[in-house]
């Protein structure tokens, strides 16, 4: 259906009286409706997360379990010490 023919059945369904505020609405729902790109393409956002190579534990310098240790190496880097 072309996005002509969609506009034609929304306002074929509004009443007669129905404000441009309402046919905007009406629009807006139909648009909404479709869905964001992503879904479009059949990604969700941990399929698009996942892609992304961010390497072994992505940008973490070292594991939650040893954060003493990383915030040392993170300030030896940055300090050259």
């Amino acid at each position: 259906m072309s996005p002509k023919e969609e506009v034609q059945q929304i306002l074929e369904q509004l009443p007669d009286d129905a404000s441009l505020e309402d046919i905007q609405y009406q629009i807006h729902l139909k648009e909404s409706s479709h869905g964001p790109a992503e879904k479009k393409e059949g990604r969700t956002a941990y399929e698009i997360y996942k892609g992304l190579d961010l390497g072994p534990g992505g940008y973490a310098i070292a594991p939650s379990t040893e954060t003493r240790r990383g915030v040392r190496e993170a300030l030896r880097r940055k300090f050259g010490r």
